[in-house]
């Protein structure tokens, strides 16, 4: 499940998407156009930062952009920034694997075998998925 922090991280990126060319946005004007708690959101923008997705800008004129256009930023990168890995469970996880602890037999382990596919198809949603192409709803679910 997407947690409330990757969503507004989410609802944040897609904003700044919109004032692109725009410049540098204010987290106070972003907070109230998404109904962001202020907090909150200082949290999720610094971590998104930190993750390369966005930068800022300090002084007259300042405040929180997209580090590249909208057309190169994937929703995975963003969720990923901020939940940590797609993955359902860890033993299906690409970047943060751990064995099941109850599991007998990974290769039979039916759970596994279905979270794998679950993984797969969120990943490929989500890593082919700009911010842009969300935007305006040129998804690509079709492939699927």
């Amino acid at each position: 499940m997407l947690s409330h922090k990757a969503k507004y991280g989410l609802k944040a990126a897609f904003y700044l998407a919109k004032s692109y060319d725009k410049g540098p946005v204010l987290i106070s004007d972003l907070a109230q156009a998404e109904y962001i708690p202020k907090k909150f959101l200082e949290h999720i923008l610094l971590e998104l930062k930190k993750h390369g997705i966005l930068y800022s800008r300090m002084g007259k004129g300042g405040g929180y952009h997209l580090s590249k256009p909208p057309d190169k930023i994937f929703l995975g990168q963003i969720i990923r920034a901020l939940d940590g890995p797609l993955a359902p469970v860890p033993c299906v996880s690409k970047s943060a694997y751990v064995r099941c602890i109850e599991c007998k037999d990974e290769r039979t382990c039916e759970i596994r075998r279905v979270m794998k596919h679950v993984r797969d198809a969120t990943a490929k949603i989500l890593d082919t998925t700009t911010l842009a192409a969300a935007m305006h709803a040129k998804l690509k679910l079709s492939s699927l």
